[in-house]
C-alpha cells in the first residue's frame, strides 16, 4: 500500500446522495486496495463472516481477508446488490470462495439467517467481523431524532452485533475471534451524531465484555475504531458543504481511504500475529486520539 500522504485526496467536491449510497456514484471512487494489497497468508482456510461488506471498509475488508487466503462471506441490503456483486468479484479473483447475503440485520431472524448460511456453505465459521452500520446527521437537537430513525440506528449498529454474535458462537471454536467497527465517534462525538455515536461506545464495552466472557473459551474479541473514512455512508448521511471539508480536522489533514483501515481487521484476525490480542479497541483514525 502506498504511504504517501500526497496521493490521497485531502478534500472533495459537493455531492449527495441517497441512503445507503452507491460506491460507482462517488467522487473520488474510494480506494479499497485493489491495486495495492498485498496477502501473504495470514489468514489461510479461515472461514469468514462481514456484515455489511459490500463497500466501504466491508469491501475492503473482504478484499483483504480473501488475499490473505481465508474464504468470505458477506452480508448487505438489498439495494446495493451492485455493490455487493463487485465485491464478490474481487473476493473470488483471488481464488477464494464467496458468498453474499441480501440481508436486513434488523431482525434477530435476519441474523441468525444468515449466519446459518454462511457456516453451512464456508463449511464452519472462524471469523465474524461486525461491520455493518447506519448513521444520519441531523440538524436540530435531541428532539430531531424520530423513534423510526433511533430505532434504525440501534438496530443496525448494536442489537445486530449482539444477535450476530449470539448466533456465531455456535459456530466459532477456540482460536476463533470476533472483530467489531466502532468508530473515533466513540471517543470524540460530534453532536450532529449523538445516536450513532451513543452505540459507537457502547460497540467499546461491549467489546470488552465479550473478551473477558469468551476468553475461556480460547476466543479472542476486538474492535477497530476508524476515523473520518471515505465511504458511500459519507454523501448519502452528510450535508454536501461537510462532505467537502470531510477528514481535514484530523492531525493528517485528511479523511482515510477504507484499504487503510482493512489491515487492522487483517492484524486482528490473523491467529498467528494477534493471539494474545483481546478485549482492545485499535484505531486508525489519522492521529485523533482513542482512549
Amino acid at each position: 500500500m502506498t504511504t504517501d500522504q500526497t496521493a490521497r485526496p485531502r478534500e472533495f467536491p459537493s455531492q449527495q446522495q441517497e441512503p445507503p449510497g452507491s460506491t460507482a456514484a462517488m467522487t473520488p471512487v474510494p480506494d479499497h486496495g485493489e491495486s495495492t494489497y498485498q496477502g501473504s497468508g495470514k489468514l489461510t482456510g479461515l472461514r469468514t463472516l462481514i456484515t455489511g461488506g459490500d463497500s466501504g471498509i466491508g469491501r475492503a475488508v473482504a478484499l483483504a481477508f480473501a488475499r490473505e487466503g481465508a474464504d468470505v462471506a458477506i452480508t448487505y441490503l438489498p439495494e446495493e446488490q451492485d455493490d455487493a456483486d463487485a465485491t464478490m468479484e474481487l473476493v473470488r479473483s483471488a481464488g477464494r470462495a464467496g458468498f453474499a447475503y441480501a440481508a436486513d440485520l434488523r431482525s434477530h431472524e435476519a441474523c441468525a439467517d444468515v449466519v446459518a448460511r454462511a457456516a453451512g456453505e464456508l463449511g464452519g465459521l472462524d471469523v465474524l467481523v461486525n461491520n455493518a452500520g447506519y448513521q444520519m446527521a441531523r440538524e436540530g437537537g435531541i428532539e430531531s431524532i424520530d423513534p423510526d430513525r433511533l430505532d434504525r440506528v440501534m438496530k443496525t449498529n448494536l442489537y445486530a452485533l449482539f444477535w450476530m454474535t449470539q448466533e456465531a458462537l455456535a459456530h466459532l471454536k477456540a482460536g476463533g475471534c470476533v472483530v467489531n467497527c466502532s468508530s473515533i465517534q466513540a471517543y470524540d462525538p460530534s453532536v450532529s451524531l449523538l445516536d450513532y455515536a451513543s452505540t459507537k461506545a457502547a460497540i467499546n464495552n461491549a467489546t470488552v465484555n465479550l473478551a473477558a466472557e469468551l476468553g475461556p473459551r480460547g476466543i479472542r474479541v476486538n474492535a477497530v475504531a476508524p476515523g473520518p473514512i471515505w465511504t458511500p455512508l459519507q454523501p448519502a448521511t452528510q450535508p454536501p458543504e461537510k462532505v467537502e471539508t470531510f477528514g481535514q480536522d484530523t492531525p493528517l489533514g485528511r479523511a482515510g481511504q477504507p484499504a487503510e483501515v482493512a489491515p487492522a481487521f487483517v492484524f486482528l484476525a490473523s491467529p498467528r500475529d494477534a493471539s494474545y490480542v483481546s478485549g482492545t479497541v485499535l484505531g486508525v483514525t489519522g492521529g485523533k486520539p482513542v482512549f
